[in-house]
């Protein structure tokens, strides 16, 4: 999986996911996050200049231009654990998939599985930076809100996980 990411990251979206049915997703998030749109494949864009502040304001440091977002590590659900920054003044790794979402958003970076694009360069340096990601949770597999939706539409338990784990066998065990 790790050498696949992109691939993954970018693959197919599974039916049930990205539902826009109001109803279910004030159902599943409660009071949190109403707007959330895109809850499987997920894209976020910044220019040079919004990427340089963020990342100055959440670590402190200058960077001076972000010249790159270079993953380093990733896990088993190909979410990033390391991810090098490098800038025209410093480049550092900064470790672990929370750390990595909490410096690179102002709110919440749904996950760290995401691949980096690069463009409009302007003395080598990017003026453009868009993450494209894949999730927005634990990197088990199982979308929440899709679960729920297939739970509203009448699919029963035994159904909904069967579509997320492909292959599975339940089992009572007590």
């Amino acid at each position: 999986m790790k050498k696949n990411a992109a691939k993954w990251i970018m693959g197919n979206i599974p039916a049930f996911c990205n539902v826009q049915d109001r109803k279910v997703i004030s159902q599943v998030l409660i009071d949190y996050d109403q707007e959330t749109k895109d809850f499987f494949r997920w894209k976020v864009e910044y220019t040079q200049q919004e990427i340089k502040e963020l990342i100055n304001s959440k670590s402190g440091i200058d960077f001076g231009d972000i010249i790159d977002l270079i993953p380093v590590s990733r896990g088993e659900s190909a979410r990033l654990i390391k991810l090098k920054i490098k800038g025209t003044k410093k480049e550092i790794i900064i470790g672990k998939e929370l750390e990595i979402r909490r410096i690179l958003s102002k709110t919440h970076l749904y996950s760290s599985a995401f691949i980096v694009g690069k463009s409009d360069y302007v003395d080598g340096i990017p003026q453009k930076f868009v993450l494209n990601g894949a999730g927005w949770g634990h990197g088990v597999g199982f979308c929440q809100i899709g679960a729920a939706f297939m739970a509203s539409k009448g699919y029963q338990f035994d159904e909904i996980l069967s579509h997320y784990f492909t292959g599975i066998r339940l089992k009572k065990i007590y």
